[in-house]
């Protein structure tokens, strides 16, 4: 019995040190959403400061659509930026940001210096749309489908990489289907 008593930490330590093996092998990047293949919430943000139009989600009804959840304050969203800047050239998509928990007038200020890859900014300095959405860090970017699915959502930055191998093709093979009769 003494000996039993001795090998029970033993084996909670290998118990354990298991589990978390598991856990180094996920990739934190890939959190789940519930709302993929799911219509996106309605929406109906006001404009950034300085901006005249705001974000809705009739903008982008019948058009695939990268929504991108950025703010001032965020660290990632600066090195994204450029790749952003990229993507709304090459016109494959329309391209939303909104502006996550920013005080009034950052989000405008912040695009001046970086630049505006965005057809429509909505202002969400409450979080409400953010909590809509799952939203768990900025950025954030969800694939919308021109039925108004969401289809893929990107945690974290979007290097040329992830826009090259994943979300490009995506982009694609949703326009193609948009493009389908009976699609």
């Amino acid at each position: 019995m003494r000996r039993l008593f001795l090998l029970a930490p033993l084996a909670l330590f290998i118990l354990l040190g298991g589990y978390f093996a598991l856990g180094l092998q996920r990739d934190p990047s890939r959190i789940p959403s519930v709302l993929i293949d799911k219509p996106l919430p309605a929406i109906d943000l006001a404009a950034i400061e300085g901006f005249e139009n705001g974000f809705s989600s009739h903008d982008i009804a019948g058009k695939v659509a990268l929504i991108n959840i950025f703010g001032s304050w965020c660290a990632s969203c600066v090195i994204e930026h450029p790749m952003l800047m990229e993507i709304a050239k090459s016109e494959d998509v329309v391209l939303v940001g909104i502006d996550w928990k920013d005080p009034k007038g950052a989000g405008s200020r912040w695009l001046e210096k970086h630049g505006n890859p965005y057809e429509f900014i909505g202002d969400d300095a409450a979080g409400r749309t953010a909590i809509d959405l799952g939203v768990t860090g900025a950025p954030e970017t969800f694939v919308v489908d021109a039925a108004g699915r969401i289809r893929y959502k990107q945690v974290g930055p979007i290097t040329p990489r992830i826009w090259r191998e994943q979300l490009r093709p995506l982009v694609l093979q949703l326009k193609e289907e948009e493009l389908r009769p009976g699609a």
